[in-house]
């Protein structure tokens, strides 16, 4: 992962970053995994970056038996293995005698979509993670949310809150604007944009069907920034809906952009609005409050951790009137929108950053090599709102 620079520690551990494909060419939770591994290798321990193959969930289950996986890891020092890749390692993880840290951004069971039966979703996800001796959690509702998975453990696995670690992600990347003031607040027509893969997942159609139902007298837009190729009969679905709803018109798909324009896209934008069936985090509800944007944003999932009515609005999924309370006040009151903004970007000013949030993870990891925090005695947490 690139050559060491100054600030290395004593003594450096080698670690092992387990990943589906290439780790340089990830986004969305792989870019945690990414900064993490730059992270450690500018301070001298030796990353190993362990690439999985992507498959069809199915055939995923097969990497479990890929010769040499478990003597590749187990001659480690301490294994990071994005739980994503949980499929392809809850078999494996047993044999393995190196110390294992699940780093847990995304619960597959909790999203839903997988071509699988949910049940078995469920229970080799919480066989994988009963197979950790150690946890990172992106959040304190990721981190609940694997502790009611795993309930009711009769096998001998171990307590997800017995050593763990909650160091939330960081939404700097983009840069920053000041909050809405001037004519950038008070300009019409009311712009929310929606910055996410166009998937089902991602609550659009939830998003266009609240929208439709705000007052006559709202002059509003819709922008939709991100991928349309993942799911296009989806996006094709929700162009037909925008139509049938009278509303195309005032909708558009930009698809992917670049980090330039998405930034333009924040600048020109009252909020920031995703209502996803499920969130695990919502990396781009910080993104749009560093450049002053209200969030309206799932409550299922991570984003109740720095999202609330003071800067924005948690909405149930699935629930277009909820959308449309949240939207509606804040384009007929621009004070109201002036204050929400304000509290957004001071959520961002005081939310870590990823120097802040990795270095969390690498005491805890030093820790674990040196066998203080695997013995299912004391948990190490933090919260999304410190700088620990």
């Amino acid at each position: 992962m690139g050559g060491r620079s100054g600030g290395s520690e004593r003594n450096p551990p080698t670690v092992g970053v387990v990943v589906y494909g290439d780790l340089d060419a990830r986004s969305g939770g792989f870019l945690y995994d990414r900064r993490l591994a730059d992270h450690l290798t500018a301070r001298g321990w030796t990353v190993e970056v362990v690439s999985l193959p992507e498959r069809s969930y199915r055939r995923s289950l097969l990497t479990n038996l890929a010769p040499g996986l478990v003597d590749r890891l187990d001659a480690l020092d301490v294994v990071v293995e994005d739980a994503y890749c949980g499929p392809s390692l809850f078999l494996a993880n047993r044999r393995i005698e190196a110390p294992v840290v699940a780093l847990v951004h995304y619960l597959r069971s909790a999203g839903g979509g997988e071509a699988v039966g949910d049940r078995a979703v469920r229970a080799i996800e919480r066989d994988y993670l009963r197979t950790a001796d150690a946890y990172v959690f992106n959040s304190r509702p990721t981190r609940d949310a694997v502790a009611e998975l795993c309930e009711g453990d009769d096998a001998g696995g171990r307590s997800p809150s017995a050593a763990s670690v909650v160091a939330p992600p960081a939404g700097d990347r983009l840069g920053t604007a000041p909050a809405l003031s001037g004519d950038r607040l008070t300009r019409d027509p009311f712009r929310v944009v929606a910055v996410c893969n166009v998937t089902p997942r991602k609550g659009i159609a939830t998003l266009l069907r609240g929208l439709s139902r705000l007052d006559e007298g709202i002059d509003w837009r819709l922008r939709v920034v991100g991928d349309v190729d993942v799911a296009p009969g989806h996006v094709a679905s929700l162009r037909t809906l925008a139509d049938r709803r009278g509303i195309a018109d005032r909708v558009a798909f930009a698809g992917r952009v670049d980090d330039a324009r998405l930034r333009e896209e924040l600048r020109s934008a009252h909020v920031l609005a995703v209502p996803s069936r499920y969130e695990p985090f919502g990396i781009a509800y910080l993104e749009g409050m560093a450049f002053g944007l209200p969030a309206i944003a799932s409550a299922n999932g991570g984003a109740s951790d720095f999202v609330g009515d003071h800067n924005g609005a948690l909405v149930p999924p699935g629930d277009a009137g909820a959308v449309a309370d949240a939207i509606g006040p804040l384009a007929r009151d621009r004070d109201r929108l002036r204050r929400l903004s304000e509290a957004a970007r001071e959520t961002f000013r005081a939310h870590p950053t990823w120097e802040e949030t990795c270095g969390r993870v690498r005491r805890f990891l030093r820790r674990i090599v040196e066998g203080e925090a695997v013995d299912g005695s004391a948990a190490v947490v933090g919260t999304s709102g410190s700088h620990g």
